[in-house]
């Protein structure tokens, strides 16, 4: 085998390794096909040599093969967002330097003009592949392996890159952590242009020889069908999954709703990440489940870095400790060492950490400090597990010289009777630096003033941490991860 992140393939060839819509691929499946795949790839050449490739396919069997075939090449793959508009998918081939294009058919379209537009080749999945393997190269496990675009919040998202040795470091931390095994059996239901479901869950369950069931698109009655089979052993979602899941259960009947409990409670782990788990959804999961969902943070940067402990009680609101192989410290604006119960900027150094931002190197440069990795996320340690408080740029917000987190203050508005979900943030003001001010989702038939919120929130609540001005909205601004983007709520209070 050419490359030792796909190796642990080679033990498992009969053995089945994803599943979507009830057909199913074994582990011989893939290493032939993403064998032919990268035969084509490099036609008469021998070695990609880090050739970007971008590549706009759905979750399934089609995507795997043509993640495998690239790094089997020797390129650098790109994964493209389904969901993106042209200009986004545009800016992420142009940034980053593709030579080469592939898609699926239902979006020939979109990518035909883009390829045409920069003279690039555009190699669609249905056309016919070699039949033979060629020879590939041998990859160095510090090679280029991937580009991930991330959502940041000022600017352009920033291409992060990671080798070979990152991602392979990544995964057998968390395949340690969460003790993976070729029992598993996971269904993944995450975009696959993101860390989450690229790394936690696909390249895990494929490290360990596991089983992953692909669904190309996300709907709550269908996977509720999957989890009520009953042999599914883990599951990871985003909290807006969670709340959709929820709700589909609440509307169903209570014969059924056995039924749906009892297939959670015959898996061995539920994870939640890539934003911040609600008290009250963690809550009404473990009623429904009885599971603690397990907490984890991380970032495309550095993987992930703190998880909750597979075996030991978790606490709600709190991401555990480090994970193996990593180091974490938080430090305060002067860049010393905060006291436990002390705010403090997460700073990581690990294996896993990534290599750069893609031909930006003042951006990483300015990422790190003495060799540790600048979070730009705040967090306090309390009796030995991490809390986080949020970004500093958005979630922390500084308002008549108190710092205060919104996360926090999220936290206590949920739990008004009125409020289905909100997002707090900090708008620049004259007077107080920022106000805190709050976008709020109400429950059909709820009316709220402001008035009559900061009478309730002040049992709860610091006065100086109180909303000085609400939004009623239909549906919070989001990401593709289902995570709130807070510019876009600051947008909401400085219209006009």
């Amino acid at each position: 085998m050419n490359l030792p992140l796909i190796t642990p393939a080679e033990q498992h060839r009969n053995k089945i390794a994803i599943v979507t819509d009830n057909k199913a691929f074994t582990y011989g499946d893939l290493l032939d096909i993403s064998g032919r795949i990268a035969t084509g790839l490099l036609k008469d050449t021998e070695d990609l040599q880090q050739q970007r490739v971008a590549f706009l396919i759905p979750p399934g069997f089609e995507y795997v093969a043509t993640q495998w075939a690239i790094w089997r090449a020797g390129g650098i793959a790109v994964p493209l967002c389904v969901s993106h508009p042209r200009p986004e998918l545009e800016y992420v081939i142009t940034n980053s330097g593709v030579s080469i294009i592939i898609a699926h058919p239902q979006f020939k379209d979109t990518l035909q003009a883009i390829a045409t537009d920069k003279n690039l080749p555009l190699i669609l999945t249905s056309e016919t592949l070699p039949n033979h393997v060629t020879i590939l190269p041998n990859v160095d496990m510090k090679r280029r392996a991937l580009i991930l675009y991330t959502s940041g919040t000022t600017g352009k998202p920033k291409g992060v890159v990671t080798t070979h040795e990152h991602i392979q470091s990544q995964v057998t931390s968390l395949t340690t952590a969460w003790e993976w095994t070729s029992n598993d059996r996971i269904l993944n239901i995450l975009p696959l242009h993101h860390i989450h479901g690229i790394i936690n869950v696909l390249t895990c369950a494929l490290w360990a020889g596991a089983e992953c069931h692909i669904f190309s698109t996300f709907d709550a009655e269908i996977v509720w069908n999957r989890i009520c089979d009953g042999d599914l052993t883990l599951f990871m979602a985003v909290p807006t999954i969670y709340v959709k899941l929820i709700t589909a259960w609440e509307n169903a009947t209570q014969e059924r709703q056995k039924i749906m409990s009892a297939g959670c409670k015959k898996m061995r782990l539920m994870v939640s990440g890539s934003a911040a788990l609600p008290v009250q959804v963690l809550e009404k999961w473990q009623s429904i489940s009885g599971h603690f969902l397990l907490e984890r943070y991380g970032m495309t940067e550095i993987g992930m870095a703190l998880s909750n402990s597979l075996h030991s009680q978790r606490y709600a609101g709190y991401v555990g400790q480090p994970l193996p192989q990593v180091e974490v410290r938080l430090v305060d604006e002067r860049g010393e060492l905060v006291s436990s119960g002390t705010p403090g900027e997460i700073q990581v150094k690990s294996p896993g950490v990534f290599l750069e931002y893609w031909q930006n190197p003042q951006a990483t440069e300015k990422a790190f400090k003495d060799g540790w990795f600048c979070t730009g996320d705040t967090a306090v340690v309390e009796n030995g597990n991490y809390r986080i408080l949020g970004r500093m740029s958005v979630d922390i917000i500084k308002t008549g010289g108190y710092k205060v987190s919104a996360l926090e203050i999220e936290e206590v508005l949920r739990n008004h009777p009125d409020i289905q979900e909100c997002a707090v943030v900090g708008v620049t003001d004259v007077e107080w630096g920022q106000r805190v001010c709050a976008a709020l989702v109400l429950l059909p038939q709820r009316q709220l003033t402001l008035e009559s919120l900061r009478i309730w929130a002040k049992q709860q609540l610091a006065v100086y941490k109180i909303p000085t001005r609400i939004i009623i909205v239909e549906e919070l601004p989001r990401n593709a991860m289902g995570k709130v983007t807070k510019p876009q709520v600051v947008e909401l209070f400085c219209s006009p």
